[in-house]
C-alpha cells in the first residue's frame, strides 16, 4: 500500500506470501492459546465492561459486536473519508498482529475494489476503544445494514441502501466472524482518516495565503526585504524558511518596495513566513504522527512473538492531538488572512485606496459584507477547534474512565476547514478588487485571470457569496498544484 499522504490508489494490491505467512501464524498464535483455556476479551468473554462474564459462542459475538455498537447518528462522513477509513483498517488487518484471516480480509478488500463505499455516521464514538461505533457501522455496511455511497457517471456521489449496492455488485452481505470484527472495530481508523484529510487541507491552505500574500505585496508596492533568506537563515525555523522560499517565488523579480509603503509593513504582512511558516511546522509535525498511525496495528486483543496481548493501542491520544495541534495551527493561518483581508479594506494601511475598495464610497459599500462574513468564519473557527481532550467524559461503566474524544476534534477541524476556505476565498476576491481599483487587473495570466474572470471589478454591488465559494475552490485547486510541483 502507499503511503498515507500520497492519493488513495483505486485498487487495493492482493496479500502478498508475507502477508499470509504472518496473518496466518497470528491466528496460530490465537488458536494455540484458546486451546490452553486460557481467556481471551471478546472470543472467551465479553466485550467492555462485560469482560468479566464468559461468551459462549464465538459466532454470534461477531454479530453481536457490530450490532450492538451501531448507535452513530449524524450526517455521513464525505465519501473520500470513508473509502479511506476501510483502507486504514485493512492495512492494519493484513499486518499480522490481528489474527484475522486472509479469506476474509481479501473478500472485504475485492468488495473495497470493486466501488464498495459504507456511510460513515460521523457523530457518537469517544475514540478510545477506538472509533467503535463508525466502524461498527461501516462494518454494518458490509453486512448489508444501512447505507453505502454510490458515484454516478458524471462523479456526483449519492446515497442508496447498502444490501442494494451489494446486489449490484454480485455479492452477498457479509457475515462478520468476531475474530475479524474485532480487529475491524478496535482502532482509530475514522479518527485518522478524517485528521490526516483535515492535515492536508490545512497544508493547501498555508500554501494559497503565501500566493495571495506575494500577490498583496506585489500590488500594495510593499517592503520584500520581510521575505530575504537571511531573515530565516538567521533564525533557522525550516517552515519559516520554506514559506518566505515560496514568497520570493511568486513575488516578481526586481520587485522594490514603493517609497509610500512603511518600511516595515504591518504584522499581517511582514510576519507572514514567521506565523505560516510555524503552522507548516505543526502541520508537518502532526503528519508524521498521522502517517506513523496509519502504519501501525491499532487492535486489541494483538499477537506478537507467539504471545497474546491484551493492551490498549486503539485509545487514540495520539491521533487526538495531532488534530488539535492542526486545529490551533489552522486558526493562525485563517486569521492571519483575515488580517490582512483587514489591511486591504482600510484606507490607513492600502495606501489611500477608497475604504472597503468600493470604486463608489457612499453610493457603493464594496467588500463590507465580505469582511463581516469572514469575522464571523474567524470566531467559529476559534469555538470548532477547541481542543475536545478537555471535554473529556468517563463512560462504558468503569471500564472507558479516559477517552480522547478524538473524532469529535477531527469533525470540528473538518468544518474549521471549510470556514478557512471561506476566509482565503474572501482574501482572494479582496486582490482581485484591489488589482482592478488600482487599473491592474488585465496584467495577470493564469490564476489571477481566473479570479478576475470570477469576481470582475465592482462597478455596482453585488451579492458576493458564490463569487467567495468559487475563488476558495480555485485557491484549492492552486495550492495542490504548486504543492505537487516540489522545484
Amino acid at each position: 500500500m502507499t503511503l498515507i499522504h500520497e492519493p488513495l490508489p483505486e485498487k487495493i494490491g492482493p496479500l502478498t506470501d508475507a502477508d499470509i505467512d504472518r496473518m496466518e501464524a497470528s491466528a496460530a498464535t490465537i488458536d494455540g492459546h484458546l486451546a490452553t483455556g486460557r481467556p481471551i476479551y471478546g472470543l472467551t468473554l465479553g466485550f467492555g465492561p462485560l469482560v468479566t462474564f464468559e461468551a459462549e459462542d464465538e459466532a454470534e459475538q461477531g454479530n453481536s459486536l457490530i450490532s450492538h455498537l451501531g448507535t452513530a447518528q449524524g450526517r455521513p462522513l464525505d465519501p473520500e473519508a470513508c473509502r479511506l477509513v476501510v483502507w486504514l483498517r485493512l492495512n492494519s488487518m493484513r499486518k499480522g498482529f490481528s489474527a484475522v484471516s486472509p479469506e476474509f480480509w481479501q473478500r472485504v478488500a475485492d468488495l473495497w475494489n470493486a466501488g464498495f463505499v459504507p456511510a460513515i455516521p460521523r457523530d457518537g464514538t469517544v475514540s478510545a476503544s477506538g472509533d467503535l461505533q463508525p466502524l461498527a457501522h461501516a462494518a454494518l455496511g458490509f453486512a448489508g445494514h444501512g447505507e453505502a455511497w454510490v458515484r454516478g457517471e458524471s462523479g456526483q456521489w449519492s446515497l442508496a441502501p447498502a444490501r442494494e449496492v451489494l446486489a449490484e455488485l454480485g455479492s452477498e452481505p457479509l457475515e462478520w466472524p468476531v475474530r475479524e470484527a474485532l480487529a475491524f472495530v478496535n482502532g482509530t481508523g475514522v479518527c485518522l482518516a478524517v485528521s490526516l484529510l483535515n492535515q492536508r487541507s490545512a497544508v493547501r491552505a498555508v500554501r494559497a495565503i503565501s500566493t495571495l500574500t506575494a500577490r498583496i505585496t506585489e500590488l500594495l508596492g510593499g517592503n520584500p526585504e520581510h521575505f530575504e533568506e537571511g531573515v530565516g537563515q538567521a533564525r533557522g525555523q525550516q517552515g519559516q524558511i520554506e514559506v518566505a522560499r515560496w514568497l520570493r517565488k511568486e513575488i516578481p523579480a526586481g520587485h522594490t518596495r514603493n517609497e509610500s509603503r512603511p518600511l516595515q509593513e504591518p504584522y499581517s504582512l511582514r510576519c507572514t513566513p514567521q506565523v505560516l511558516g510555524a503552522v507548516l511546522d505543526q502541520l508537518n509535525f502532526a503528519g508524521e504522527i498521522l502517517v506513523r498511525e496509519s502504519e501501525g496495528c491499532t487492535d486489541n486483543p494483538l499477537t506478537y512473538d507467539d504471545k497474546v496481548l491484551h493492551g490498549g493501542n486503539f485509545h487514540a491520544m495520539p491521533v487526538g492531538f495531532a488534530s488539535e495541534q492542526t486545529g490551533l495551527a489552522l486558526h493562525s493561518a485563517a486569521y492571519l488572512a483575515e488580517r490582512q483581508l483587514g489591511v486591504l479594506l482600510n484606507p490607513t494601511t492600502n495606501n489611500g485606496l477608497p475604504i472597503m475598495l468600493t470604486p463608489r464610497a457612499g453610493r457603493g459599500a464594496g467588500l463590507a459584507g465580505v469582511q463581516i462574513s469572514t469575522t464571523s468564519f474567524i470566531s467559529r473557527i476559534r469555538q470548532l477547534v477547541t481542543p475536545a481532550s478537555l471535554t473529556t467524559l468517563p463512560t462504558n461503566g468503569w471500564n472507558q474512565d479516559h477517552v480522547p474524544m478524538a473524532l469529535n476534534s477531527a469533525n470540528g477541524v473538518g468544518e474549521a476547514l471549510d470556514l478557512a476556505w471561506l476566509t482565503i476565498g474572501s482574501l482572494a476576491l479582496a486582490v482581485t478588487q484591489l488589482a482592478a481599483i488600482t487599473g491592474r487587473s488585465t496584467e495577470g495570466t493564469g490564476l489571477w485571470a481566473e479570479l478576475t474572470e470570477i469576481s470582475p471589478p465592482l462597478d455596482v454591488d453585488r451579492p458576493m457569496a458564490g463569487e467567495v465559494r468559487r475563488a476558495a475552490d480555485v485557491m484549492r485547486r492552486h495550492a495542490d498544484t504548486l504543492l505537487a510541483d516540489r522545484s
